[in-house]
């Protein structure tokens, strides 16, 4: 299946926003690079230099872009189309360096994408289908999908695998399960029962073991995936929303959407070792720059991004948004001129 191309500028007004876009020092913190970041409500995504936080574009959509892939060089994104009352089929490419939509990929039968990845190699995407019930791999370069491997569990909202991406494992709302595919037979191989509603997903780069968040439990466990154990890492959120490691595998992340907060748990031994207080500001997507040396998390409620000294927990400044933004991916290639 092949996806159409359209050429699309920027949305009237994005670019005069520019000097408008940046709250904080410039420079402090010596961060640099681009961000993408999703805006649910307003059907576009946001290109933002970190450096000087100046807006470099605002980027049409489909409608409810929920999760963006980038890849390593940081000049492709792919959004993920999730819908709004009708359900999205589509993703939507974007030139980073071009400022512009590139291609939009009809998914066909493979409604409400949500969760996306890009394979090793950045030519090839993994795209949960929560409406079919697939996780698809799809050729961003041509628009084709290349498998649809079946979950065959309900409500498959995100994905996780390891640095070997020889396994997907989804977080299973509708079954309260995470299913295991194998990518190479494009096959369902077995599922683990979770705590009810599991929706945010994370693996380490090992990929020994899967982290899944409770919605209606309020808990993250961990599955053993060596012995098939469940445990609970940790409790008490109003809505684990996401689930990143820091490239080290030593600390994981946790944005409790409802409990307004990012909790910051270690890996070995579940101990918490930080809360960081983000009230009215309705914090969901994540990012971790390469280094582990950053965090950034967008602000639902305020229309911008946190970012996030990881030595100190400390907010260094912010980056404003569109309205609603969600999904948030960084690289350190610098796009502005």
């Amino acid at each position: 299946m092949v996806g159409t191309k359209r050429s699309v500028g920027v949305l009237a007004g994005g670019l005069l926003a520019c000097a408008l876009s940046w709250t904080g020092a410039s420079g402090q913190d010596g961060l640099r690079g681009t961000i993408v970041v999703t805006n649910k409500s307003a059907a576009s995504a946001s290109l933002i230099d970190v450096a000087s936080g100046r807006m470099l574009a605002t980027i049409p959509t489909g409608d409810g872009p929920h999760e963006v892939a980038l890849t390593r060089d940081g000049r492709v994104a792919v959004v993920t189309d999730y819908g709004g009352q009708q359900p999205g089929n589509t993703l939507t490419v974007i030139d980073v360096a071009g400022r512009r939509v590139s291609r939009t990929i009809d998914l066909g039968e493979h409604r409400r994408p949500h969760g996306i990845a890009y394979l090793p190699g950045d030519s090839l995407v993994a795209v949960t289908s929560e409406a079919s019930g697939h996780v698809v791999i799809v050729h961003v370069g041509s628009g084709a999908v290349r498998q649809a491997i079946p979950t065959r569990h309900e409500g498959s909202h995100m994905l996780a695998f390891g640095a070997r991406a020889d396994r997907i494992y989804t977080g299973d709302i509708g079954s309260n399960t995470v299913s295991e595919l194998d990518v190479a037979t494009g096959t369902y191989l077995r599922s683990f029962t979770v705590p009810r509603q599991p929706e945010a997903i994370g693996m380490p780069a090992d990929g020994r073991e899967v982290w899944v968040g409770s919605n209606a439990e309020g808990k993250v466990s961990v599955v053993d995936l060596a012995s098939g154990e469940v445990r609970t890492a940790a409790e008490g959120f109003g809505w684990p929303y996401r689930i990143v490691f820091t490239p080290d595998g030593r600390r994981v992340l946790l944005p409790d959407l409802r409990g307004e907060e990012l909790r910051v748990v270690m890996r070995d031994g579940f101990s918490e070792v930080k809360r960081l207080a983000f009230s009215g500001a309705g914090p969901q997507g994540i990012a971790v720059t390469p280094d582990g040396a950053y965090a950034l998390q967008s602000l639902s409620r305020q229309d911008r991004v946190a970012i996030i000294d990881l030595s100190t927990y400390d907010v260094v400044r912010h980056l404003t948004t569109g309205p609603s933004p969600d999904g948030v991916a960084y690289t350190t290639t610098v796009f502005a001129n």
